[in-house]
């Protein structure tokens, strides 16, 4: 299981996964942070990145904060 702690910055003109300073992971999302469209988004990125399905990835915390804890089987 890993755990991560993402930054998100929705409403961006590309879908973009990059690495900050500290090693958090910044991503980049297309869709507004409206309804839970971002949070889809951001789980349908990481399972691809990681090679996972969608459901082995959990928002932990931050549901609707842009710092998110998320955990990954």
């Amino acid at each position: 299981m890993k755990k991560l702690s993402v930054k998100v910055k929705p409403n961006s003109k590309q879908q973009k996964v990059e690495t900050g300073e500290n090693g958090d992971l910044i991503i980049r999302l297309k869709s507004p942070p409206v309804e839970g469209k971002a949070n889809a988004e951001l789980i349908k990125l990481l399972a691809k990145t990681y090679g996972v399905r969608k459901s082995q990835v959990k928002i932990k915390s931050g549901l609707t904060a842009k710092i998110k804890q998320v955990e990954i089987e």
